[in-house]
């Protein structure tokens, strides 16, 4: 998901899509864990994003 794409988000939706995306996360993380993944470079752009949207919403905060 690119920065412009979250920044037209609303905060519940980033919310809502941040929870998602840690899900993802740990089930990406647990398939790798009990065999190896075909793209394990799937792991760093979903822990990427999950950064991203929560520095969005951190931001979004502090305003």
């Amino acid at each position: 998901m690119k920065q412009s794409e979250i920044k037209n988000l609303s905060a519940a939706e980033l919310q809502e899509k941040l929870s998602q995306t840690k899900k993802a996360y740990a089930n990406l993380k647990l398939a790798h864990a009990i065999s190896p993944i075909e793209n394990p470079l799937q792991i760093r752009t979903v822990r990427r994003t999950i950064a991203r949207l929560a520095t969005e919403l951190t931001k979004r905060e502090l305003q």
